[in-house]
């Protein structure tokens, strides 16, 4: 038996925002979350482009090339962002988060590729982790211990990034795991992570074996907290076929 990816993604403006600028990619081998930043043309257009260009990796990866096609694809992202700023001097700030998750074809690795506060978590055999770890000041502020992360949850900076994919270096972080069957993995966007406690999210992905139900469930969970913001839901499982 392999290992297969079987993924869903849905995405909602929110109840407070005019437009939406996440995007997102579910695959067979590749899934992914990207969520701009820096005003509504340029964020909806960065994160697009980032998407766009991790969207190829999306075909059968030997396992020992899945990092080095990941960092090819952050580095397409960073060149188009790049070259759209200096299109138009006005999209000078924009940006975007990526979060992506690239399966290999034998489905015994997967590797992922983290910028910005975007979130992976892994719920494997009843336990949800989060993966990734956020590139944000209030991070940086539990990291060093200075504030707890139940502070972190509700501290007035907790939007601000220390980086993301702007058109300039930027440090990804990466990272290859061996997966299980019966993992399930969640991306999102933090318009999800801001509003809806990780215990719930784990209640939900215990509760909605059907990926679809799955993702509208936590999109609502998102709106009746407010959805002060865009929230971007991608919902990956690891079977066996």
């Amino acid at each position: 038996m392999t290992l297969k990816l079987r993924s869903v993604g849905t995405s909602d403006r929110g109840l407070i925002r005019s437009g939406n600028q996440d995007a997102l990619h579910a695959g067979p081998w590749l899934v992914a979350v990207a969520d701009g930043m820096g005003g509504m043309a340029a964020g909806d257009l960065a994160s697009a482009i980032a998407i766009t260009a991790v969207a190829p990796l999306d075909v059968e990866t030997p396992e020992d090339a899945l990092v080095a096609a990941l960092q090819s694809g952050i580095e397409l992202a960073t060149t188009g962002i790049r070259q759209a700023v200096s299109e138009d001097p006005e999209r000078q700030g924009m940006g975007t988060t990526l979060t992506a998750l690239l399966f290999a074809r034998t489905g015994s690795c997967l590797a992922l590729a983290h910028v910005g506060d975007s979130r992976a978590y892994l719920f494997r055999e009843g336990v949800l982790k989060q993966i990734t770890r956020d590139d944000t000041y209030v991070q940086m502020l539990v990291d060093q211990g200075l504030i707890t992360p139940d502070q972190a949850s509700s501290h007035p900076r907790r939007a601000v990034v220390t980086q993301a994919l702007q058109g300039d270096e930027v440090s990804p972080t990466y990272a290859t795991m061996v997966p299980w069957a019966g993992d399930r993995w969640l991306l999102c966007s933090d318009g999800l992570s801001n509003v809806v406690r990780p215990d719930t999210i784990a209640e939900v992905l215990a509760e909605h074996p059907d990926r679809d139900e799955c993702a509208r469930k936590l999109i609502d969970l998102a709106l009746r907290a407010g959805g002060p913001d865009n929230v971007t839901v991608v919902i990956a499982d690891v079977v066996e076929e």
